[in-house]
């Protein structure tokens, strides 16, 4: 969407500046030289009709430049885009004496390259030039160019003269997934055919075709209407069994905490990782839903096809976390109440000692239903607190009550995961570095170990 309105704004420039300051020097040194004071008079009278020329050669012709913006819709975080400003002059008069362009990118991206002077003998020779550069998306989310500006500069530098154009462009920015789309993340997984033909908990087995009797096989697969139109040369029955296989489409559920309990970095790199599994989830034909708590409060119902991840961008890339409270247990509860089938639930957070009591009695009947993954990020700090490279000898009483406490601390988170794994829930505990191959994996592993 472009906009073809503009406001201006008149400015002094450094030279008028410079002379001001001379002639207000000036001006003290005539109050007390009457010789001084001449030329004081002699010097404001000049100075005036050049200050006034110079300020009407650069307002007579009006607006003299005409600039159209050409970015995409659609961008990718922490990939640059180009992009590309076509500059025309719209009227045969003289050019100002210097132009300088500034683009007003949004806050979310960056770049080095304004202020731009133009080539004024360029737009002389085209009446069109054209300007190409880079742009660094540091953020998701949607964002909004508010215009371009010109700051047009007058013949002497007495004025500047600064044009606004509402060029607005409007946009969004994704997490990158490029090598996604590559395929690289999948290579050796799906493709090789890895997943194991088990009956899964809650799934049916869905009828593949018939096949001759196989000693091992259960007298119950027998079909006994095909044996009985099958005969050997002998004229005895020969058997015939239904081969069936697993029902492949399972549903998974994603469960993120945009709450105080993961910071910006952990939060990012919980978002990446959940929507790059969704990518690999939905290859493999499964239904994939999502769900927010804390800040937000979302709610993406399961859909099938990678149309759905489509679904998953639009309503994901945006999502940010926010210091306020958060409830695991209220983001199950909520789940339990929405989901129809056995689905394997992925909750990301950071959980601790106090979310044992909490969550102590829906754990249980979430596992009869479904199957939950618990995913929590390595406390580094109190990590390098709790094994510190140095002897505890050399440290101060305040700084081993540090490492007790730091120590005490992870024991007890560790503890609590243990006593979950032991219920028959599955936890994973990883850096923000590597939880996407660690969800990766374990996903695989559910999927081979038949226990969806």
């Amino acid at each position: 969407m472009n906009k073809t309105d503009c406001q201006s704004l008149i400015m002094p420039g450094r030279s008028l500046f410079i002379v001001s300051l001379l002639y207000l020097v000036l001006g003290c040194a005539a109050f007390f030289y009457e010789v001084v004071f001449f030329f004081w008079i002699l010097a404001g009278i000049c100075l005036i009709p050049f200050i006034l020329i110079d300020l009407a050669l650069l307002l007579l012709p009006g607006d003299r430049l005409k600039v159209d913006r050409e970015i995409p819709s659609s961008v990718a975080q922490g990939e640059p885009i180009k992009v590309r400003l076509n500059i025309c002059r719209t009227g045969r008069l003289f050019l100002p004496f210097s132009i300088r362009l500034y683009d007003l990118y949004p806050d979310a991206m960056s770049t080095n390259v304004f202020p731009l002077k133009l080539d004024r003998n360029a737009l002389k020779k085209s009446d069109t030039l054209v300007i190409e550069y880079n742009l660094l998306p540091n953020e998701r989310g949607p964002w909004f160019f508010s215009g371009t500006e010109f700051m047009l500069g007058s013949i002497v530098r007495f004025w500047q003269l600064r044009v606004t154009h509402d060029v607005i462009s409007r946009g969004r920015t994704y997490p990158d997934f490029k090598q996604i789309a590559r395929g690289t993340e999948l290579k050796g997984k799906k493709e090789k055919g890895q997943v194991r033909q088990i009956r899964k908990r809650g799934q049916g087995l869905e009828f593949e075709n018939l096949r001759d009797y196989q000693e091992g096989d259960s007298i119950r697969l027998i079909d006994w209407r095909a044996t009985s139109r099958n005969r050997r040369l002998d004229g005895r029955l020969k058997l015939i069994v239904k081969n069936y296989q697993e029902e492949q489409d399972q549903q998974i559920l994603f469960i993120i905490d945009s709450g105080y309990r993961l910071p910006d970095f952990q939060f990012d790199s919980a978002l990446n990782a959940m929507l790059m599994l969704s990518y690999i989830a939905l290859k493999h034909g499964d239904a994939v839903a999502a769900a927010s708590f804390g800040a937000h409060d979302l709610w993406i119902p399961p859909r099938k096809g990678m149309s759905a991840y489509t679904g998953l961008m639009n309503g994901l890339y945006d999502l940010h976390s926010a210091p306020v409270p958060s409830s695991p247990f209220l983001a199950l509860e909520n789940a339990m109440s929405r989901l129809n089938r056995r689905s394997f639930i992925v909750l990301i957070s950071n959980f601790r000692e106090e979310d044992d009591k909490s969550l102590s009695w829906i754990l249980p009947r979430i596992n009869k239903r479904h199957l939950l993954l618990l995913v929590s990020f390595r406390e580094s700090e109190a990590e390098t607190l709790a094994f510190p490279e140095t002897s505890l000898q050399t440290k101060t009483n305040e700084e081993v009550l540090e490492t007790a406490a730091a120590f005490t601390y992870l024991a007890n988170r560790r503890r609590l995961y243990r006593k979950w794994e032991h219920s028959g829930l599955l936890v994973l505990e990883t850096s923000p570095q590597n939880i996407s191959s660690s969800l990766i994996n374990r996903y695989l592993n559910v999927k081979k170990s038949g226990k969806l």
